[in-house]
């Protein structure tokens, strides 16, 4: 079983005057919350099972998918009455006693990578890996920190502060099996850049699936007038409104 956990809970504080009185991932976009169109991208790829992981104004996306249910899948929400950071977030997503067999994909509910994300499951298979991360190939890395691999391209050796020029960056999609997420930290926040995998990164396990794809992150006024266009150019990319 795969079960998707979208991390919601932020505070938007860049963009928190264009939105009044709706989270970030709410934000409308091209007639529908920028959120719905990530459970939809992720539904085309064969997911059924979401979480929302959220915070911030968190009544706001309960109501909607409460009114308006994507067709075919089931969304729930899992609220955070404190910042718990991106790792707290997700596990307090968690059921403990779900099935040892659960695989776990997590992404952002403010950012999407037009990547098939199958091949992160994949990797979980490998018996020396635990966890998988999606790096996105970018030839000006500069806004964010990058990737640093390990000699075959494939491995996470840790990760760099923001420097000019190409690199690979985090995308922010991960996937875990369950011992995995069940061996993580207890203290809470948690974060998975600071907390989780650079200790996992020593260990040599964790696989990186490297993409060249069209990405948006609607964080900046900037970034947030330009995902319409984003979303329309992608439509085919996401699941129909009707089943």
């Amino acid at each position: 079983m795969i079960r998707v956990v979208i991390l919601a809970g932020g505070f938007g504080t860049r963009i928190k005057h264009l939105l009044r009185d709706i989270p970030k991932p709410m934000a409308p976009v091209a007639g529908r919350p920028f959120i719905e169109w990530v459970v939809r991208f992720f539904a085309r790829h064969g997911c059924s099972d979401f979480v929302l992981s959220t915070g911030h104004l968190s009544e706001v996306i309960e109501a909607h998918f409460a009114r308006q249910p994507v067709p075919g899948v089931r969304v729930e929400c899992c609220r955070e009455t404190t910042p718990l950071g991106t790792a707290g977030g997700f596990l307090n997503c968690v059921r403990k006693d779900a099935d040892a067999q659960t695989r776990w994909l997590v992404t952002n509910g403010d950012s999407l990578v037009v990547a098939d994300p199958t091949p992160l499951i994949t990797a979980l298979s490998g018996s020396d890996t635990k966890a998988a991360l999606m790096g996105l190939e970018l030839a000006d890395a500069s806004r964010f920190g990058s990737l640093d691999l390990a000699a075959d391209g494939r491995r996470l050796a840790g990760f760099r502060e923001k420097r000019p020029g190409q690199g690979v960056i985090n995308a922010g999609v991960y996937a875990f099996n369950h011992a995995t997420v069940l061996a993580m930290p207890e203290k809470r926040p948690l974060s998975f850049e600071y907390n989780v995998f650079p200790g996992l990164a020593q260990e040599g396990c964790v696989a990186v699936h490297s993409v060249s794809a069209p990405f948006i992150d609607i964080g900046t006024p900037e970034t947030l007038v330009d995902a319409e266009r984003f979303i329309l150019s992608q439509s085919h990319h996401f699941a129909p409104s009707s089943s």
